[in-house]
């Protein structure tokens, strides 16, 4: 098979798929042409700090640029040990049904209830219980979000020390331009091609002069790594969205556009073959394909981090309702996009078919954070290289791309976390949490502690066994929101409740499975953590359904 052809199939998909089902679901489910304009959180509550009127392409770069992390290549760098042709399928039809529409319907939900996140809005249409339920959840989800991305990021800056001086520069480059946008600066056209011609600069000088912490840390250049990035993402988390987050995360989605251009042109270029097998359903020591390929593709397909996103930030910055359609559904179309040529670089970016096998030949060596994005790295630089690109420079660009949307989701997570901390005071009483900074602080410093629990401050890679389950629940869970919603305003509810189901019963699945691989490996924490995370979904959707069968009742 031409890997190209796989490439092409995919983005026809997702091209029809936005300018009819996403019409669909905008117009006739959540009726977003009826909504007024003033009347988005943006400008009802409008603060500059969290609510902030943003146009619509600054935003989309912003919530794209969030939602895009590592995750979309390392899930289908995983998964490829099952086959091509799972994942492809997954990836494409997983996106248009389930993940874009999961992504959109947060953000619309989250708008019609004052930009206010899934688990308040879940009180509305059911009770407190649930949004206590729903926001424990979310926490001990960012939570590890934060701690394994800090992780990720530091060793992807030792592994590709030529990406430090591009990566970092970027950030003194989108406070200029954070800057003149607030001070009223009506054209961006300008400063983003000088943007992207000094980033190209940085990343020709970063090549030749690679910087690494180990010239002077020493064996400690990981911990330093990870201090400086919880520093920087607690100071992101607090700083007013305008000044670095929305002009970083519009630089990253232009340097993401630019990349999976090349990425593609370079895939036509070069036309590889798939040298992965079609299906291997049995690899040594994997876990059963179902349901575990729809859990291990999170991010690429639908995830539970998107709707934080969605109804944490990005719901909070819409200014028009019409915007709501390209910034949720299409952001996940793009993400999708990335997960796709994720898949074809770890399928066809190897020279042999040998060496795919030898690469993935067995669970262990598949399944790893920093090997997997390497490997992401190498292929996908081979198809840009195929464009005359020097070798050593398209590494330092795939380098950068990755660390930077790392960066951007890291980012995000800490104000994600912060909201969600400010909620739970909400619950508990405990008005001191509503501080930002007091929030952002302990954001950070929870998952610095996480991290320090295990030697060199892989902490979060204890609890990483059950990210995949746990996200995916959350998708399943929001998904239950938006269709309750749907439901009680007598909407086809269809579209949601069919995923809900899918979903709920592969994480479902999945969690049973891992809890008893931990029982069986004695491996008592993460036995107790999965069961209450298991007894939480069960309890949030059994008070759903309740609400609905009041609905029904009510209906009638």
């Amino acid at each position: 098979m031409n890997a190209s052809f796989i490439a092409i199939f995919g983005l026809m998909a997702f091209i029809i798929a936005f300018r009819i089902y996403a019409k669909y679901i905008s117009q006739n489910l959540f009726q977003i042409q009826n909504e007024i304009d003033d009347n988005t959180p943006a400008n009802l509550l409008k603060d500059n700090i969290d609510y902030v009127p943003t146009k619509k392409n600054i935003l989309f770069g912003h919530h794209f640029s969030s939602i895009a992390g590592a995750a979309p290549i390392v899930g289908p760098a995983v998964a490829a040990i099952w086959g091509w042709v799972p994942a492809v399928l997954w990836i494409i039809f997983g996106v248009i049904f389930i993940g874009a529409c999961h992504d959109f319907g947060a953000l619309v939900l989250s708008m019609k209830n004052k930009g206010q996140s899934i688990a308040l809005v879940s009180e509305k249409l059911i009770n407190k219980r649930v949004r206590t339920l729903f926001l424990t959840v979310i926490f001990f989800l960012v939570w590890m979000v934060i701690a394994v991305f800090v992780l990720v990021i530091a060793n992807l800056f030792i592994q590709f020390p030529a990406a430090v001086l591009p990566v970092n520069f970027e950030i003194i480059i989108a406070i200029m331009m954070g800057l003149f946008i607030n001070k009223g600066g009506k054209s961006l056209t300008i400063p983003s091609i000088l943007a992207q011609g000094m980033l190209i600069l940085m990343i020709i000088l970063g090549t030749k002069f690679p910087i690494s912490l180990s010239t002077y840390f020493g064996t400690n250049d990981l911990m330093v790594w990870i201090v400086l990035l919880l520093i920087y993402s607690l100071i992101a988390s607090v700083l007013p969205v305008w000044l670095l987050l929305q002009p970083r995360d519009y630089i990253n989605s232009h340097q993401l556009m630019v990349g999976l251009g090349l990425m593609i042109t370079g895939l036509i270029v070069v036309s590889p073959k798939v040298v992965a097998p079609a299906l291997n359903l049995n690899p040594i020591g994997a876990p059963p394909w179902f349901p575990f390929l729809f859990i291990t593709i999170a991010c690429g397909a639908i995830s539970g981090f998107h709707g934080l996103v969605s109804g944490g930030t990005s719901s909070k910055q819409v200014a028009k309702w019409s915007d709501a359609k390209l910034i949720g559904y299409g952001s996940m179309l793009g993400e999708g996009l990335l997960a796709l040529i994720a898949t074809i670089a770890v399928t066809a970016g190897f020279e042999s078919s040998e060496a795919w096998h030898y690469h993935y030949a067995s669970w262990n060596q598949a399944n790893g954070l920093s090997a997997k994005i390497g490997a992401f790295v190498l292929g996908a630089s081979r198809f840009v290289s195929g464009l005359g690109i020097p070798k050593d420079i398209s590494q330092t660009v795939i380098a950068v791309l990755i660390i930077s949307f790392a960066a951007t989701s890291l980012d995000t997570a800490c104000r994600i976390q912060r909201y969600v901390i400010g909620e739970l005071g909400e619950s508990f009483k405990i008005k001191i949490f509503h501080n930002r900074y007091l929030s952002g602080f302990i954001a950070t410093g929870s998952a610095f502690l996480l991290m320090i629990s295990a030697n060199g401050g892989k902490g979060g890679l204890l609890l990483w066994p059950l990210f995949g389950a746990t996200n995916q629940m959350l998708a399943a869970l929001t998904l239950t929101i938006i269709s309750h919603y749907l439901i009680k305003n007598k909407k086809n509810a269809l579209p949601y409740i069919l995923p809900t189901t899918l979903i709920l019963f592969v994480t479902s699945a999945g969690l049973i499975f891992n809890i008893f691989i931990y029982i069986k490996d004695q491996n008592w924490f993460l036995t107790l953590l999965g069961i209450i995370l298991f007894a939480a979904q069960l309890w949030i959707v059994f008070e759903s359904v309740s609400s609905i069968l009041k609905i029904k009742k009510n209906q009638k």
